[in-house]
């Protein structure tokens, strides 16, 4: 099979640009109504069955039998067995990439995952208490691809944040359990884990039954039923994102080899036919030269059928007048990954506002970041880097103000209340500020 990668071919000086480039970015994230119905069914039956129902979906989906729930539970022996299972090579590797995810997680909580206070001259303590949740559950995907990746960047930032309980839901088809995933779950601290998955996995965690714990916040990719679940149980529990197809965009000035390029490009278009990889950049001849490497290399790749079907259905290399306009065009897209790779990219670096993570330099590749680089490649999608960040420590906490008003504070904020209270028409709310006003204060 002569297979060809062809993405668009756009240039901002063409007339018919804006057209073009807003059509090749258009993905409706809106499900398939039947998947949509049948999210709903599951979900109710799991929350009024419980575990009955959960190994009905569990069997039917994963071709999983078992007689109870309990005999799904993943317990730490057998994660620590996979683990010490694995080469030295793997296992090394495993515990290097989660000290880099724990070290930056570290970082993060101590820069904005504490508790502060202060008090105003009358003695009035105003603060912040940050506190972890009690428990949450992440969905690590199984089936035809597994991801002990997703175990570390889930799991480890709950675990600095101090969640004291941690919940896996893993798919394993048939019972198939990758040693690399239980692994994972091993080194990065999960407390409990069990081999459900789809939506069933999710109706489960937001609403617990007579096994599974109810958890306060679910995250973690899954397929278009498991994305449908967790925008359902939303409100009953805490969700991460809505994430839609990877996608990745290189802002390049021509200085990185074209082959190294391309292959960034494939890196996420052999995700996902949807996937999405586009390249800025205002030198035309090196995008001939990206292509021509597109085409040289794509025969070697395993997926290439899925590489070209992402790039021809979805890709574009963008011809810009300069990387200034390069930068503005990035920041419309507002992509998960954004690559800088130029000589200089702390000169492009201030000019980019908006992505879900950015990558600086040609040896930058964003294959480093999803796996040991050390940030959380959870990332928003969809353009949604325009609101949105990565996941984080901040992820698994929570904020509770923190007021002690004094004595002497009463008086000035009391009054302050009793005027504001009454102009919106709650008199009690302006008594119950009033009273403890002192004599001569409220004179």
């Amino acid at each position: 099979m002569n297979l060809v990668a062809a993405p668009l071919r756009l240039s901002t000086t063409s007339g018919n640009f804006e057209q073009e480039f807003t059509q090749r970015l258009h993905w409706s994230a809106e499900q398939d109504a039947a998947i949509e119905q049948r999210v709903a069914d599951i979900l109710a039956d799991v929350r009024a069955r419980g575990d009955a129902a959960l190994l009905e979906y569990t069997q039917r989906f994963d071709g999983l039998h078992a007689q109870n729930v309990p005999e799904l539970e993943l317990h730490a022996d057998e994660l620590r067995a996979a683990f010490e299972s694995l080469p030295p090579v793997q296992q090394q590797a495993l515990q290097d990439a989660a000290a880099r995810v724990r070290r930056y997680h570290e970082a993060q909580r101590r820069a904005s995952g504490e508790s502060w206070s202060y008090r105003d001259e009358d003695g009035t303590l105003l603060g912040q208490k940050v506190t972890p949740l009690d428990r949450v559950g992440i969905y690590v995907p199984g089936g035809k691809a597994a991801y002990p990746s997703s175990v570390l960047m889930n799991a480890i930032p709950a675990q600095v944040a101090g969640v004291p309980e941690i919940i896996m839901v893993v798919p394993t088809p048939h019972g198939a359990k990758n040693p690399l995933v239980l692994a994972a779950a091993h080194v990065a601290g999960v407390h409990r884990a069990f081999t459900v998955g789809g939506a069933q996995a999710v109706a489960a965690l937001a609403h617990g039954t007579q096994t599974i714990p109810r958890v306060d916040k679910i995250t973690g990719p899954g397929n278009a039923y498991v994305a449908s679940a967790k925008k359902r149980v939303f409100g009953t529990v805490g969700i991460d994102m809505i994430a839609g197809p990877s996608e990745i965009l290189v802002l390049a000035d021509g200085s990185t080899p074209p082959d190294w390029v391309a292959m960034d490009l494939f890196s996420q278009a052999e995700h996902d036919e949807l996937a999405q990889s586009i390249l800025l950049c205002p030198d035309a001849a090196y995008i001939d030269a990206v292509q021509r490497e597109i085409d040289r290399l794509l025969p070697e790749m395993p997926r290439a059928e899925i590489i070209a079907k992402s790039l021809t259905d979805r890709g574009a290399l963008i011809h810009t007048r300069d990387m200034e306009e390069a930068c503005a065009i990035s920041n419309r897209i507002a992509p998960e990954h954004l690559e800088v790779s130029s000589r200089d990219p702390h000169r492009w670096e201030p000019l980019l506002r908006h992505a879900g993570a950015i990558f600086l330099g040609a040896y930058t590749s964003e294959s480093l970041g999803d796996y040991c680089a050390g940030p959380n490649h959870v990332l928003p999608t969809s353009g949604t880097a325009r609101f949105s960040s990565p996941l984080g420590v901040y992820d698994f906490q929570k904020r509770s103000s923190l007021i002690e008003v004094s004595e002497q504070g009463a008086q000035e904020l009391g009054r302050i209340a009793s005027v504001l209270a009454h102009g919106e028409g709650l008199q009690a709310h302006a008594r119950a500020a009033e009273m403890r006003l002192l004599p001569t204060a409220q004179c």
